[in-house]
């Protein structure tokens, strides 16, 4: 199942997201999903992004805990 959003993206930036997706013979929305993809994919390859996301998970479940006191 696909969840719905709705992206604003500046005038030029769609133009330019149209003209890719045209080239590439796709749509706007498979060029946004694959991009989006592609960027998880390298975050999650960034150590030092993952070391902060564990960090703030850390933080937010203490947080939590305390609250459920």
């Amino acid at each position: 199942m696909a969840k719905q959003t709705t992206v604003r993206l500046p005038d030029e930036l769609a133009d330019e997201a149209e003209a890719v997706a045209r080239v590439k013979g796709t749509s706007v929305n498979a060029l946004i999903i694959d991009s989006l993809a592609a960027e998880i994919e390298r975050v999650r390859a960034d150590k030092d992004f993952t070391s902060r996301a564990r960090e703030l998970l850390k933080r937010d479940k203490e947080l939590l805990d305390r609250l459920a006191r």
